[in-house]
């Protein structure tokens, strides 16, 4: 494989990188028990564990990207979508959380049974599937093929493949531990480089006061008015608590690794650190857009911001670490979605549905057999995707996925709160709710030559969703005539850590103090 970006030094940090990954990987599996489950990490997970792999699995190479990119072109405003999130990671913490981890549950699927019985629970668990191999696995291996082939000049079915085998190799050989443990690893590393690259970034243009003067004063605003196109302010705050419910508090690839967490105490301060984590995404991600701006001022595809700073920043040697970065971001993400859909294929449909008393080596074996199919599955989607030509569909699909959060959201939050939402309620919002969304989502997107009127913001449009679903939810309950109640076991409150408490008031003072601050 030939690549102008990369030289011989870099190839061999890029193989140096691979070989720490792998020996971590093993490393990480000979400490789990012989025949022990694959998905839960037998319940061992540490707060750096937990913090670490949910912002892994969280932060894409097209998330390092498209930050740069609106870095470039908007400034800080995107960061909205890190530091906001802070609000539903202590929802999870201190609502959700003492509930999963109460109902000793697997899955979320799982948890949803317990609270509305077993068709929801199928209902969910096949929602669940679906969605990670569309969302998590095929989409991130189309960026992360895009970026590899850019470098490497390889197929895409071929990058796709490269990744999948890194991955899987992980989930495959020691499950939920191994992908948390080289999470660790791969999440230092990527802190370490990017924000050398800020440093450089920073001395090229001459220190912040130099910067601040270089581009637009509105580059530093985190509320635009709501004339702005992007990033109105009302849309941001109505609309994203939908998403962040959905993605942080009710997604099996977020939640996994706090329903592995030791006890409540290490989860409340495993999501707190993951807080913090949250608030470096705009020095790490977003500002090299905004160096680049001050830098290469006329560089005309903004998606290319990231690699233009380390192109012509960075000597041989750590361009090859910027891949070994990027390749983690990539293996980090699809490691956790790879375990997530083995995990609720094996425990919500083979398990539940087939083989209720299979012995712990069978699930262990239909559990990487899972994992093999779904790497398959997702290269399918993958070559697809790439060989439908004149449309950006990675922007479509994400776009796509904020479609499904009003009913994932409504389900849970309606579940949890309100004890008279019936089955029947939560299992229309599962079925004809997103049915209907994801209609709404295609016209938005693809808007026929009738629908042509100036539709509302995508967020507040996610809102308005919500809002139809939830009380629609509530219409049928009230008017169900089947009142049978199903009642989840009660949140644990052993454990509860008053550190963590502290932690997360300590990390509200702060978010408000930024966002003070930036406006």
């Amino acid at each position: 494989m030939e690549s102008h970006y990369m030289q011989g030094l870099d190839w061999l940090i890029l193989a140096v990188y691979f070989a720490v990954l792998i020996a971590i990987g093993i490393w990480a599996s000979t400490k789990r028990k012989k025949e022990s489950s694959l998905f839960l990490a037998e319940h061992s997970l540490r707060w750096h564990h937990i913090g670490f792999s949910m912002w892994g699995t969280n932060v894409g190479p097209s998330m390092l990207i498209a930050s740069a990119s609106a870095g470039f072109t908007t400034g800080i405003v995107s960061g909205n979508y890190a530091w906001y999130a802070f609000v539903f990671i202590a929802l999870l913490a201190f609502v959700f959380a003492p509930r999963y981890l109460g109902a000793n549950i697997s899955t979320l699927p799982e948890f949803m049974g317990l609270r509305f019985g077993q068709s929801t629970r199928n209902i969910l668990a096949w929602y669940t599937i679906v969605t990670i191999i569309i969302s998590w696995l095929a989409l991130t291996l189309f960026a992360g093929g895009i970026l590899i082939r850019q470098v490497f000049d390889i197929p895409m079915w071929m990058s796709a493949l490269v990744l999948l085998i890194i991955s899987a190799f992980f989930t495959m050989l020691g499950g939920l531990k191994a992908v948390a443990y080289t999470n660790v690893y791969q999440m230092i590393l990527l802190i370490v480089v990017s924000l050398i690259l800020v440093i450089v970034g920073l001395d090229r243009v001459g220190g912040v006061s130099a910067l601040v003067d270089k581009v637009p004063a509105d580059y530093w605003v985190m509320f635009k008015p709501n004339t702005d196109e992007a990033f109105p302010w009302l849309p941001i705050i109505l609309g994203y608590p939908v998403m962040g419910v959905w993605f942080w508090c009710t997604d099996q690839s977020m939640v996994q690794p706090v329903l592995a967490a030791k006890d409540l105490r290490e989860g409340q301060l495993g999501t707190n650190f993951t807080g913090w984590l949250k608030i470096l995404d705009v020095a790490l991600y977003i500002l090299p857009g905004i160096l680049c701006f001050a830098l290469f001022p006329t560089l005309e595809n903004p998606d290319e911001a990231y690699l233009t700073m380390v192109e012509n920043l960075f000597p041989v040697g750590m361009v090859g670490l910027v891949f070994a970065v990027l390749t983690a971001c990539l293996v980090s993400t699809i490691g956790s979605a790879l375990n997530a859909l083995s995990t609720v294929f094996t425990m919500d449909i083979y398990v539940k549905k087939f083989n209720p008393n299979a012995s712990q080596r069978r699930i262990n074996i239909v559990g990487r057999s899972v994992t093999v199919v779904g790497s398959v599955l997702a290269i399918i989607l993958t070559v697809a995707i790439d060989a439908i030509k004149g449309l950006n569909l990675f922007n479509v699909f994400q776009s796509v996925l904020g479609f499904i959060a009003p009913p994932m959201a409504a389900v849970f939050l309606l579940g949890i709160f309100w004890k008279r939402t019936t089955t029947r309620a939560a299992n229309f919002a599962l079925t004809i709710g997103t049915a209907f969304c994801l209609t709404v989502g295609v016209l938005y997107l693809w808007p026929p030559q009738w629908l042509q009127f100036p539709w509302p913001h995508f967020m507040l449009l996610s809102f308005e969703l919500f809002v139809i679903l939830v009380v629609s939810m509530m219409i049928i309950s009230l008017a169900d005539k089947d009142k049978t109640r199903y009642e989840i076991p009660a949140p644990i409150h052993e454990n509860r850590s008053k550190v963590a408490i502290g932690l997360w008031i300590a990390l509200a003072v702060v978010m408000i103090s930024l966002y003070v601050y930036f406006n």
